[in-house]
């Protein structure tokens, strides 16, 4: 320990960050990442996701209205493999923020280590849900309604896999049939709508496709499997039964309403199954045993774990992932500190 230094660390603004957001939650995401951007003193750059610009322009409109400085909040709309490509590269951005697949996530990072800069990245997940035999089944069909059929399970964290006990597994799945049956299909702008489209025609193939290898891998369609027959890129509600780890459905991230069921016999077998994947973003547990929850808990691989209801956190906590669903943080003081840069000064005083 040295003796007559004053020390003292500061946090500092990286400059300029570039966030290159999905097409999910188009608006909302921009605002995960800019608040803390904007709020840590960096100067931002957007680039939109090509299939979702309106809401963005709309954004940009209030920005300037409201009379922010130019320079510090900027939008850009194109292509990935163009706009966005060319935007992380720069050699004027010192930071960079993304969203999406982690092939695309591994490109940009690729980018960003030849430039030595920090990257924070999500990089999507294949969550699942154990439900141990005293769950509260209709916890848990609430779950499934927004954990997998809300936006079309178009939901990085998506509820995609539930890994049931054997003791239960028909009763549930003949509840998530009667749920599944029960949702209105229909546009978002719609009142009450359940479940709305997917985003493109080429979705929807990709999201049929996968239910459709399940099916010929051996699953069960026990509802749904297939596009709707509407105008539209509309999807069934689909629940796989009798899925095995091995089969792409419980694998993949297939971004669209698709559950799979698979079963269990003892807790360990459950967690093996659940971490049993490259993702670990999300994962849940449902019992009305809450020693077992923690327990549970603090075996899952994931960023966040849910207990009795999926989506548990909010703004205020840490958001992220584990394994190849990235790292560092969003929303939160973690999330702050992911867009400062430490700086320490020690000061002689002799």
């Amino acid at each position: 320990m040295q003796k007559n230094v004053f020390d003292y660390t500061v946090l500092e603004p990286f400059g300029v960050s570039a966030h290159v957001v999905p097409w999910n939650f188009p608006l909302s995401m921009i605002g995960r990442s800019l608040s803390c951007s904007f709020a840590t003193g960096n100067s931002t750059i957007i680039k939109t996701a090509e299939l979702t610009p309106l809401s963005a322009t709309v954004f940009a409109k209030a920005i300037q209205n409201a009379g922010v400085p130019e320079g510090l909040i900027n939008i850009i709309c194109g292509y990935g493999n163009e706009a966005g490509s060319y935007l992380v590269s720069h050699e004027d951005v010192n930071h960079v923020v993304f969203t999406g697949s982690v092939s695309t996530g591994k490109k940009i990072l690729h980018a960003c280590a030849d430039k030595a800069i920090p990257a924070v990245v999500e990089l999507g997940g294949k969550s699942a849900g154990i439900v141990y035999p005293d769950a509260d089944l209709n916890e848990v069909l609430e779950s499934a309604r927004s954990g997998i059929f809300s936006v079309s399970g178009q939901i990085c964290t998506a509820m995609s896999r539930l890994v049931v006990h054997k003791s239960i597994k028909d009763e549930l799945v003949d509840k998530l049939v009667d749920m599944s049956k029960s949702l209105k299909i229909g546009p978002g702008i719609e009142k009450d709508t359940d479940l709305t489209p997917v985003i493109s025609e080429n979705q929807l193939q990709k999201v049929e496709g996968y239910a459709r290898s399940g099916i010929q891998e051996g699953a069960e369609a026990a509802y749904g499997g297939k596009r709707l027959e509407r105008e539209g890129y509309f999807m069934e509600p689909t629940v796989l039964n009798n899925v095995k780890q091995s089969m792409t459905v419980a694998r993949e991230e297939i971004f669209g309403p698709v559950l799979s069921v698979l079963e269990y016999e003892d807790q360990e077998e459950a967690i093996d199954i659940a971490n049993d994947t490259e993702y670990g973003l999300g994962a849940g547990v449902f019992t009305k045993d809450l020693k077992k929850a923690s327990w549970t808990a603090s075996k899952l691989e994931a960023g966040q774990v849910y207990v009795n209801k999926w989506f548990t956190g909010n703004h205020a906590t840490p958001f992220g992932g584990y394994k190849q669903s990235g790292y560092s943080r969003e929303k939160g003081v973690d999330g702050l500190k992911s867009y400062l840069q430490v700086k320490n000064v020690g000061i002689s005083l002799v």
